[in-house]
């Protein structure tokens, strides 16, 4: 974790000095920090899918829905990080579309699991 919050400082300290009189290259900085970032936390993600597994043993989930909770989540990464990227290079309405697309993308990849639930509500009464 230290080395990331240093590779993040680090990035954020070269693009807000050549922010003024570079400021492609600040923007580029930026990018390249926030990339490291997220191909480190890649190298993490095997850990994190072992323990997403092993729960949905102890959960005895239906693997469809196993398979919709992580896209879910894969969206929500994806528009958060994509959203990010935008509003630091300025462009604050494109961010703003990206985020509205991913909750959109998670409403209409979710919706098997809301309909089911929907329906187990119906049985119930």
């Amino acid at each position: 974790m230290i080395k990331i919050a240093c590779v993040g400082f680090a990035g954020m300290l070269l693009a807000g000095l050549l922010k003024h009189s570079h400021s492609p290259y600040a923007e580029l900085i930026s990018l390249a920090a926030s990339l490291l970032i997220i191909f480190c936390t890649l190298t993490k993600l095997a850990s994190v899918f072992e323990m997403l597994e092993r729960l949905r043993e102890y959960v005895s989930m239906q693997e469809g829905y196993f398979r919709i909770l992580l896209k879910i989540i894969g969206i929500t990464y994806v528009a958060d990080f994509s959203s990010s990227i935008c509003l630091d290079a300025g462009y604050k309405a494109i961010a703003g579309q990206i985020e509205v697309f991913g909750k959109i993308s998670v409403l209409a990849v979710s919706s098997p699991i809301i309909l089911a639930l929907l329906d187990l509500i119906s049985t119930m009464l």
